[in-house]
């Protein structure tokens, strides 16, 4: 028997039921307040974070299209004339007038024994054209000729957004035509001042009446191919999905889409699979705002999508250690590859640091494979 809520310290002898007595005891219901209070700081706990992480994805979309502008300073510009210096590279100015007006800036850089080709050259978000000057060095000394831009928004080119490929892929194709015409012009120049040839000089007008031809004017690009780490992995793989001039995309540390790499800064870039679930709203307002801001279907941007929409060669290289966008997304962009395809995992290396740990490999890696692709060699 209970006495004052109590259990006693004996029972009375040969009560029936003392064992089902003591357990309903033990186990008797809590009071309706404190089971509603407990229910309540349940339900905070588990709506709390994701309303929070909605709030912060519509918090940070103005900033996502807004990234930090890298100043191409002098002491960058003397960096790079220094390293152009040592892998026999001469630059000149190279600015292009992007399809909305914005104006492109960044240089052309020849080697001392031109092959031909050129390479278009794509850096990482918050950077600009001195970020993939290490990449300029061995292209330059094996002969080919490399295009460096300041993406939109970056770097001393102009744009008031950066929209990490969808408006980029067209500013690739304004730098392509410009890159034709003053090299065809260029050539036509030497050739006039030569005395070799007596013609007038070309303009744009003739050049897109030969364009049509068969034969290419002299003095076109042997071959064009692109290379780009993170943000401008994914411009240079979205590029060549809409412009079969580009041959062929080495990409470092892509994103696979957008949605997909708001995972992981969901996640805080540890745990993508609590982004993907429980803090998904992040995403959702990320891009919902996004889109209201721009007009652009932030959701669309996709190098996966690109590279099954165009099958073209892909060597697509990832990070062991990437924290900011992990192998999985380049895994995905591999399975959805529908050109012959190579995929390179560095071991120990961070967000676009293959080049760091380990240089000779991936120079060879990258000259073997744009090599065997203007041999027609199959690059499997």
């Amino acid at each position: 028997m209970m006495h004052n809520g109590r259990i006693p310290k004996t029972l009375p002898a040969g009560c029936p039921n003392q064992a089902l007595l003591l357990t309903y005891s033990l186990v008797k219901p809590m009071p309706m307040t404190l089971r509603r209070r407990l229910i309540r700081i349940l339900l905070i706990l588990l709506l709390l974070p994701p309303l929070l992480a909605g709030v912060a994805g519509w918090l940070v979309a103005p900033s996502f299209l807004h990234p930090i502008r890298r100043e191409l300073t002098p002491d960058l510009i003397r960096e790079a004339d220094s390293s152009f210096a040592s892998s026999g590279g001469h630059r000149e100015d190279f600015n292009v007038r992007a399809p909305d007006g914005i104006l492109l800036r960044g240089w052309k850089v020849r080697p001392q024994h031109p092959n031909g080709s050129w390479v278009l050259l794509f850096h990482g978000v918050a950077d600009n054209r001195i970020g993939v000057i290490r990449q300029s060095e061995f292209l330059l000394r094996a002969g080919y000729s490399v295009v460096m831009m300041d993406s939109r928004a970056h770097g001393a080119s102009e744009g008031p957004i950066a929209t990490y490929g969808w408006l980029e892929r067209h500013d690739t194709k304004a730098i392509i035509d410009a890159l034709i015409l003053t090299e065809v012009a260029r050539y036509t120049d030497d050739r006039l001042k030569s005395e070799k040839w007596r013609d007038v000089h070309l303009t744009e007008a003739r050049w897109k009446k030969l364009l049509p031809s068969s034969e290419p004017p002299a003095g076109t690009p042997l071959h064009i191919f692109a290379l780009g780490e993170s943000m401008g992995a994914g411009i240079a793989l979205q590029s060549a999905a809409i412009n079969p001039r580009i041959e062929a995309v080495v990409a470092e540390a892509s994103f696979a889409n957008l949605r997909e790499a708001s995972y992981d800064y969901a996640g805080l870039r540890r745990w993508p699979l609590v982004g993907k679930t429980f803090l998904r709203p992040f995403s959702w307002m990320l891009l919902y705002h996004g889109k209201q801001l721009t007009g652009i279907p932030l959701a669309e941007i996709s190098p996966e999508k690109a590279v099954a929409a165009r099958a073209f060669p892909v060597l697509l290289i990832c990070d062991e250690k990437d924290e900011a966008l992990p192998c999985r997304h380049t895994r995905l962009i591999y399975a959805a590859a529908r050109g012959p395809k190579q995929f390179w995992e560095v071991p120990g290396a961070f967000h676009t640091a293959a080049i760091g740990f380990q240089p000779a490999e991936f120079a060879r890696r990258v000259l073997d494979f744009f090599a065997n692709v203007a041999q027609g060699k199959p690059v499997q």
